[in-house]
């Protein structure tokens, strides 16, 4: 396995001490910070794969810190709170966040939700392959997705996704005209059963049209369509 440095932030020793021993077992390096600004610092000087970061801290809490790190990275951020509440979800996800996991949590779990989140960033990441050939291109009205390199064009301008942003738009951009219901979006992107209903893939999607600048365009111009109550689909 390469190095894939782990940066845990949480006030809570014991809890940044078991994500250590768990993540540490696994092979991954771990960073550890108990607030936001030593965290900010260290994803500065260093290269972090991946950020498991608590929400209520004090000074800046988890939700700022997350904004922090969305204006210059695309680092998969798992968020780690005790609270429950789907606002709370919606909130940490609707800002840049990649997944959420509430206290307590299963350790197993977690490592698990890890193992998925850097398979995603390190098979997309656009850094890990310089040079990457202009093959396995989707081209839909002005919108060019390469898997290849993570890139996403719309009109000629780049636009900066998340690992999951890009698994949604690239499944629904492979699968031109073929409606999916949030669930089967969930099912294929996060390799995971619903369980219960959830609002993720809504955030995600939301979050997906803001940087798209979907609003600016008319409703037939569109690229991500809502079929309502079934789900979105990408038409050609």
């Amino acid at each position: 396995m390469p190095d894939i440095n782990i940066l845990v932030v949480d006030d809570e020793n014991e809890i940044a001490d078991l994500c250590e021993i768990y993540l540490v077992s696994d092979g991954y390096n771990v960073r550890k910070a108990s607030n936001a600004e030593d965290g900010l610092k260290i994803i500065a000087e260093e290269e972090i794969h991946l950020v498991l970061l608590d929400i209520m801290m004090p000074g800046m809490d988890g939700i700022q810190m997350c904004k922090k790190i969305r204006e210059t990275s695309n680092v998969p951020i798992i968020m780690l709170s005790a609270k429950s509440n789907d606002l709370d979800k919606i909130m940490g996800l609707g800002i840049g966040a990649d997944d959420y996991v509430t206290k307590p949590f299963n350790p197993l779990e977690l490592t698990a939700r890890v193992k998925s989140q850097l398979r995603r960033y390190t098979q997309l990441n656009p850094n890990s392959q310089s040079g990457a050939v202009d093959s396995n291109e989707i081209h839909i009205r002005g919108l060019i997705i390469n898997k290849d390199n993570h890139r996403v064009t719309i009109d000629d301008e780049e636009i900066k996704l998340t690992p999951i942003e890009f698994d949604i738009l690239y499944l629904l951009a492979s699968n031109p005209g073929k409606v999916f219901s949030t669930d089967e979006i969930f099912e294929k992107v996060w390799h995971e059963k619903v369980y219960e209903a959830n609002n993720t893939v809504m955030v995600h999607i939301r979050r997906l049209r803001g940087k798209m600048k979907e609003d600016q365009r008319q409703d037939q111009d569109k690229i991500i369509s809502t079929v309502w109550g079934v789900g979105y689909k990408v038409e050609k």
